[in-house]
């Protein structure tokens, strides 16, 4: 009787583990799932959005470009191209905000694999040449293969961080293609469209970040 009762037991704990099982896959579909918003000029603070395109609403993305990294070597779209990758901008000598973002910007780079890379565009080019950027790159510990450090005309960076990126200010020092970055880092997608934008001087944001990058990987092998 005892060994009858005692495999009624064993049976009985299998059943309950597939049941759990069961109710476990059966709750996770149907849980809603989880996507990332597609950002337009129309849902950004107009203060970090040229005029001209404040009003779009739909089929935004990254203009094609060509900058010039700490190797020397001329960056394009097409090196990003079907890739997930994280943008901001910053300057070599910045002493506020940067090294903050910089060091965040490290630790996702840590963090990544050969699927996602970084990209970071200086806001003073007339500062920060290939050779500075190179020193900047070596002091921060930044990996070639996957962060690039750009900088290159003026005018380009600044239609760049305007018109795609929507990331920086117009109220510097009154310069032609003056600009003041913010602290931002922009999540941009395989089809070069935004898809976040964070926090790049606080850890609970680079956290999020991380986060949503994996909700944008997944997006891509369902």
């Amino acid at each position: 009787m005892r060994s009858f009762f005692g495999k009624f037991k064993i049976f009985g704990l299998v059943m309950l583990g597939i049941s759990a099982v069961i109710i476990y896959l059966f709750y996770n579909a149907l849980q809603p799932k989880q996507i990332l918003p597609i950002y337009t000029p129309a849902m950004v603070n107009t203060e970090l959005v040229a005029e001209e395109i404040q009003h779009v609403r739909k089929y935004h993305t990254i203009e094609d470009f060509a900058l010039v990294n700490q190797n020397g070597d001329t960056i394009t779209q097409e090196d990003y191209k079907d890739k997930i990758y994280i943008a901001d901008f910053f300057f070599t000598t910045c002493p506020t905000i940067c090294p903050i973002m910089t060091k965040n910007m490290a630790s996702i780079q840590d963090k990544i694999g050969d699927d996602v890379m970084l990209l970071s565009h200086s806001v003073t080019p007339q500062i920060d040449s290939v050779a500075q950027l190179k020193k900047y790159a070596l002091e921060k510990g930044v990996d070639d293969s996957k962060w690039n450090l750009v900088t290159g005309d003026k005018k380009q960076i600044y239609e760049l961080a305007r018109k795609s990126y929507l990331a920086v200010k117009t109220d510097g020092d009154g310069g032609p293609f003056d600009m003041i970055h913010t602290e931002n880092f922009i999540l941009v997608d395989k089809k070069k469209r935004i898809r976040g934008f964070y926090d790049g001087t606080n850890k609970e944001d680079v956290q999020q970040l991380l986060e949503d990058l994996e909700i944008l990987k997944s997006s891509y092998t369902e």
